[in-house]
Order: C-alpha cells, then sequence, then structure tokens
C-alpha cells in the first residue's frame, strides 16, 4: 500500500492519530507532499517509515525552512509496485504546469499538496490527487489517501483519521 499525507504543520512530531498511523505502519511506501515545517517532524516521518519497513519519499512546501529545503527537492518522481507517482507541493503550480509535470514525468498520478483540500481530479488526462490534511485541515476534513496497486489498476481511497472512506477512485495502469 502507498500511503500519500501532506500538511502536517507539526512542531516536533509527526501528527499521527487512527487510521493515518495505523495506514503509515502498514504501507510499504509513504509519499509526503510538504510542509512538515520543521526538520523534527520531517525526521520523525523518515523515522517511522523506517521502522515499518516502507521507503520515503517527500518534497518540501511553502511553510518548509530552509534545513528542510536543504534536504528535499520541490518535485519529485517515485518508482514504485508499477506506479510512477509524480510528487509537488503545489505553492508555485497552476493548473497547467501541475499537468506538464505529470505528462513530463509520465506519472500515473501526480500527488500534490497546499490547499489542504482533500480530493482527486483530472487536470485535463492528468489524474491529480490532493491528500488533504491528516493533521491541520483548517476548513476541509482531515484525510490522507491509500493507494493500492494492482497489476493493471491503481485503486485509491481518500481517509479520515477516523477510518471513513469519503472517495475512491481508480485509475487504469
Amino acid at each position: 500500500m502507498i500511503l500519500v499525507l501532506s500538511d502536517t504543520h507539526g512542531r516536533d512530531d509527526p501528527r499521527l492519530a487512527g487510521r493515518t498511523a495505523e495506514a503509515l505502519a502498514a504501507a510499504d511506501l509513504v509519499c509526503h507532499c510538504g510542509d512538515f515545517c520543521t526538520t523534527a517532524v520531517l525526521d520523525a516521518f523518515e523515522s517511522a517509515a523506517a521502522d515499518a519497513g516502507a521507503s520515503f519519499a517527500a518534497v518540501y512546501g511553502n511553510n518548509d525552512p530552509p534545513a528542510v529545503r536543504d534536504r528535499l527537492a520541490d518535485t519529485r518522481v517515485v518508482d514504485h509496485d508499477g506506479v510512477r507517482l509524480a510528487l509537488a507541493h503545489g505553492h508555485e503550480h497552476t493548473d497547467t504546469s501541475l499537468a506538464l509535470f505529470g505528462r513530463q514525468s509520465n506519472a500515473d498520478l501526480v500527488c500534490v499538496g497546499h490547499s489542504h483540500s482533500p480530493g482527486f481530479d483530472r487536470l485535463g488526462t492528468v489524474p491529480v490527487l490532493n491528500p488533504g490534511s491528516h493533521a491541520e485541515p483548517r476548513f476541509d476534513r482531515a484525510a490522507h489517501a491509500e493507494l493500492r496497486p494492482s497489476a493493471k489498476v491503481l485503486d485509491g481511497r481518500l481517509v479520515s483519521p477516523g477510518g471513513e472512506v469519503f472517495e475512491r477512485f481508480e485509475l487504469d495502469l
């Protein structure tokens, strides 16, 4: 399973609870789309992923300090289990530039944060996922995304920390 998170906005820890913590413990790959806000939170995510035996991939966000930006790129492409994900925070991207990033990366799915608004959409033919924020939802619901790849399909769902699945999507691979 691939776990996609964003916008933690923490000070000391990854602010994981409920189904979000369970999903991280079960994940094979943990992707974070930025706004950790401190190196301590980035370190905690890296450690939690390692403890779970998961790979970890991340990009920085607009609220990340220089110490986090020095360790992460603004965009990243990750291949895992037959799926190619293009990660960005999104604060410097328009819909057009996100679609171009996805096409140029030959990505199956673009994952982007910044807005704290969970949802799945398409920019033309490019599928885009925003996992929302599991810890700082602002005016939206708290969420993360769980992706389950198979030989031909990527099954995705948006899930609250309480375990409620509130949106499902499927992509042909």
